[in-house]
């Protein structure tokens, strides 16, 4: 983990890579969390019998879960000290590039892009890559901008 502190240090990561998260296995239980919570069940997801005999030979993760899951693994990776509050300012882009199949493992991959100068803090831009464990196609690739305030 890369811990910071203040805005100082955090603009000093600018065009680093900050290394990766542990590796978190998506099961089928989070996965029906998942779709009880978005109130999307649709059959490649929650229906394990159907999803075997689908496209992709068992359910997959949504992908807005593989998505969510970026939040507890860049957890583990930047921690910033010495601020008030950060928050999740927006995504520029988002791709699901492969599936994740219910079972596999997952870990994050995160680049500082930018950090910059807003009213009352920085706006930091970052690169993020969900890996799938054994698998050479990412599941997900963003870039996501966050706000860190003092």
């Amino acid at each position: 983990m890369v811990t910071v502190n203040g805005l100082d240090e955090l603009k000093g990561l600018s065009g680093k890579d900050l290394g990766y998260s542990s590796w978190l296995e998506v099961t089928q239980e989070r996965v029906n969390t998942f779709a009880d919570a978005t109130g999307d069940h649709q059959w490649i997801h929650v229906d394990v019998e159907r999803a075997k005999a689908g496209p992709f030979g068992g359910p997959i993760a949504h992908g807005y879960l593989t998505l969510s899951l970026v939040i507890p693994l860049f957890g583990e990776i930047l921690k910033i000290e010495g601020i008030k509050m950060g928050v999740n300012y927006g995504l520029e882009k988002v791709r699901f590039p492969h599936p994740v199949p219910v079972g596999s493992k997952i870990r994050l991959n995160a680049k500082v892009v930018s950090v910059e100068d807003v009213a009352g803090g920085t706006q930091s831009t970052f690169d993020f890559t969900v890996e799938i464990d054994g698998v050479a196609k990412p599941a997900c690739v963003a870039r996501t901008v966050y706000r860190q305030y003092v």
